[in-house]
């Protein structure tokens, strides 16, 4: 047995015992040993990948964008190593490959798939040597964290101007930031890269004003505000920067005809330069159009024909709470991960679209993977669920806070119960969510939605994450 293979011996061992402990350190511990023992065990193992591999990294939508391009992928016929769970920084992406690895180093797979946190980008990058990246957006998160959204920009202008050629960037054109990072790279000669942009064209969506939520309001190159033609979701959309002249660039993919179909689906056309096909995602809302279509522009650069890119996008199931509906007893859970203002709003307004009065269960924590600053709950629009909530329990280390807020944006304190202890919110909500037909939504910050998942296995409802 080589020496790598030792390592990864040795660290698959140690991710076992933490397995069967139930340790959610499971997704990344045996990765991050196996770098204690090899530095560079991300690029020694992701080399051995005879098809190369892709990076997908987002603000909002990494896990299920990636989960849509696997599906794609592996109906094409691929086998991946992918780090489905969602652990997306080093310790993740090493676990991942790990798993895959057989004990002389070898990789059983024939191409890599890698969701990467935001701020992780130019270290993973620099590891796998990707055959393409996938930038779907950048809004404000974590900020105690990550800081302001534009320190996130510099760090991804670094990575995209040091690529290699080889390496295609796909990028999304209705994002401001991303778009951005396309200009000024060398577009032709020894140094040129493909650059592949997506978006939305459809005048029936489009709204005119930006939310006092939005991010990108003025230009990264002169600081001017942008004057926007045409919103779609947050500060994505048509603009143009009418100091200096820079504009959205026209995309060469784009989703048209979209038909949004409350918590269930979505509906639109895909445009490509090789044609166009009618997809049925079987997710809701704008940002998993959104999400497609990253998914679908990554795949058609991988050379995945368009029929083929279609059929995937259909047959995908939803990630970890990110739509996934759950059975208990007589009431359906719909589990709806919400992290910051943007992705809030766009969830609140796909709750809309359901009609009728819903029944909620707003789980909202201030742990380090959450940010322990919730002000964002402030630039939230909970006022858009005033008219359609009929109760919702609010639960978390910070349900106070959350209470409050919604006291704030008008709905009654009859509508509202307030039950931090998860186990005990959750009893609450499905009980008063007996009384209807309609499902509960559950809307957690991310370190509730792990607490969540822990507490449906528990209760025989779902499989651990942490398996």
């Amino acid at each position: 047995m080589t020496l790598l293979g030792t390592k990864i011996v040795a660290a698959r061992a140690v991710g076992g015992l933490a397995r069967r402990a139930g340790r959610g350190g499971g997704t990344s511990l045996p990765g991050k040993l196996l770098m204690g023992l090899e530095p560079h065990a991300i690029s020694e193992l992701a080399s051995r990948l005879p098809q190369g591999s892709a990076v997908v990294s987002a603000t909002n939508g990494k896990t299920t964008t990636a989960a849509m391009t696997a599906s794609v992928l592996e109906r094409a016929g691929l086998r991946l190593v992918h780090n489905r769970a969602g652990a997306n920084m080093a310790g993740g992406v090493a676990s991942a490959l790990l798993a895959a690895a057989r004990r002389g180093g070898a990789i059983d797979a024939q191409f890599g798939l890698f969701e990467v946190d935001e701020f992780w980008l130019e270290q993973m990058v620099s590891e796998l040597s990707p055959r393409a990246i996938l930038l779907s957006n950048l809004f404000r998160d974590q900020l105690d964290r990550y800081g302001e959204l534009e320190t996130i920009a510099d760090r991804w202008a670094s990575v995209a101007a040091a690529l290699p050629a080889s390496t295609t960037l796909v990028l999304n054109a209705d994002d401001p930031l991303v778009a951005d990072l396309g200009r000024g790279l060398p577009d032709s000669g020894a140094g040129a890269r493909r650059v592949s942009y997506f978006g939305i064209e459809d005048a029936a969506l489009a709204g005119q004003t930006l939310e006092h939520a939005a991010d990108s309001k003025h230009c990264r190159r002169c600081g001017a505000a942008y004057n926007y033609e045409a919103i779609y979701l947050g500060h994505l959309g048509r603009y143009r920067c009418e100091n200096c002249g820079q504009q959205r660039p026209a995309p060469s993919l784009a989703a048209e005809r979209i038909e949004l179909r409350g918590t269930r689906s979505a509906r639109f056309t895909l445009r490509t330069p090789d044609g166009s096909a009618a997809v049925t995602l079987p997710l809701p809302g704008l940002y998993n159009v959104y999400n497609a279509l990253g998914a679908a522009a990554l795949c058609l650069e991988l050379g995945i024909g368009l029929d083929a890119v279609a059929t995937g996008l259909e047959a995908v199931k939803a990630a970890f709470g990110r739509a996934e509906r759950i059975t208990i007893g007589s009431v359906e859970l719909q589990v709806l991960l919400m992290k910051n203002p943007a992705g809030a709003n766009e969830i609140m307004r796909t709750l809309t679209l359901e009609g009728g009065q819903l029944d909620l269960l707003g789980v909202l924590n201030d742990g380090i993977a959450d940010g322990r600053d919730v002000s964002w709950i402030w630039d939230a629009d909970f006022e858009l669920l005033v008219g359609s909530t009929r109760r919702i329990t609010c639960a978390g280390t910070r349900a106070a806070e959350l209470a409050v807020r919604l006291k704030y944006a008008g709905l009654p304190e009859d509508r509202m119960m307030v039950v931090p202890a998860l186990p005990n919110a959750l009893d609450a909500a499905l009980a008063s969510a007996s009384f209807s037909d309609r499902p509960l939504f559950v809307l957690p910050t991310y370190t509730a939605l792990l607490e969540l998942r822990e507490e449906l296995a528990a209760r025989g409802y779902s499989e651990p994450f942490w398996r």
